[in-house]
């Protein structure tokens, strides 16, 4: 137990201090080739041109962590290449900007090393094939969701270091201390990230970054065994996933609403419309710790059996509802200013 205790903690220590030295090298070499994102006054609305490649310091931060604490077996390898495709995938984008279709293929791809490792859903209340099916199909939509909510400086670093506590607590409370030093070291690289790209941000995750991330998260459900923790474990990933997700289906829904292929970029991400609304950056990383707070009380109280599945879909009605009216309030008046009376 000593051991374990040490790996936990000097697997996120040391991926905290490798990501937090590369970051500004990184920072240096992103200005040097001009690997920069340009604000176009659209979507990407920041003052200037700022580095990416932030996602290569948290990949090779938490690499360099994993190989010294993590048990090396096959299923890690196959792991590791799903991830390092969607990591190399963000990369190329971030040079040379792939079209949506080529970008998919390439996470299709790495879906499906994910399922060949065995990360996919065995539940017995779906045949073999539809588990996989519908493994497949939630991987792709962690991914994007994590791709799509990286609009704002520190944004999906905040997201994405949440979610990693959450799992990192059920992953401990099931005594799968593997999976916990897998996310220790995750967390480990994410505070170091979020140390230089919080507002006003130096360095940006990228492609690279937010693939690869919603790629680790995407992973997540299937190294658990949820049904030992609660009948209704399952639902839980959804809870802990849920701004991503949620992030996600607003895009859809708004950009289908105004006629955009829900792949093409707009100005509708949440982030967007609650500057609208006059908040700065770092109101809106506090709201959405806020939000994550109360997942996080949520996700602990129903892993517990402190609360019921019934009192889990009342709150996620609640939360849903809150979500609406604070990100989306502005919307909706404009929607209605507009209508033909």
């Amino acid at each position: 137990m000593h051991m374990i205790a040490f790996k936990l903690f000097f697997g996120l220590i040391f991926s905290f201090c490798i990501t937090s030295y590369l970051v500004p090298l990184f920072i240096r070499i992103a200005h040097a080739c001009n690997i920069l994102d340009h604000p176009d006054g659209t979507v990407k609305k920041h003052v200037i041109a700022t580095p990416y490649l932030g996602g290569a310091a948290v990949y090779l931060g938490f690499l360099t962590s994993l190989a010294l604490v993590f048990p090396f077996t096959n299923t890690f390898f196959q792991f590791l290449i799903g991830s390092s495709l969607l990591f190399y995938l963000g990369l190329l984008d971030d040079l040379i900007a792939f079209r949506p279709a080529q970008k998919f293929f390439g996470q299709f791809i790495a879906v499906l090393c994910f399922l060949k490792a065995g990360f996919y859903l065995k539940a017995q209340f779906f045949h073999n094939i539809w588990n996989i099916v519908l493994s497949g199909f939630w991987m792709l939509l962690i991914i994007n969701a994590f791709n799509l909510i990286d609009i704002m400086d520190g944004l999906a670093t905040t997201v994405a270091l949440f979610a990693a506590v959450n799992f990192f607590f059920i992953a401990l409370i099931l005594k799968n201390y593997t999976v916990a030093i897998l996310l220790s070291v995750m967390i480990g690289a994410l505070m170091a990230f979020l140390r230089f790209n919080k507002p006003r941000a130096r360095i940006y995750l990228g492609d690279a970054g937010s693939l690869f991330i919603g790629g680790f998260f995407s992973t997540m459900p299937f190294l658990l065994n949820w049904g030992t923790l609660h009948e209704h474990g399952l639902l839980l990933p959804l809870v802990i996933l849920a701004i991503p997700l949620l992030e996600l289906a607003g895009l859809i829904c708004i950009r289908t609403s105004k006629g955009i292929a829900f792949y093409k970029p707009s100005p509708d991400h949440f982030a967007l419309y609650l500057k609208a609304q006059g908040m700065n950056e770092r109101a809106i990383l506090a709201l959405m710790s806020i939000f994550s707070l109360v997942i996080s009380v949520v996700v602990v109280l129903f892993a517990q059996h402190y609360i019921s599945l019934g009192w889990l879909l009342i709150l996620g009605g609640l939360f849903l509802v809150s979500w609406v009216f604070c990100c989306f309030k502005g919307f909706f008046a404009k929607k209605v200013h507009q209508a033909p009376f």
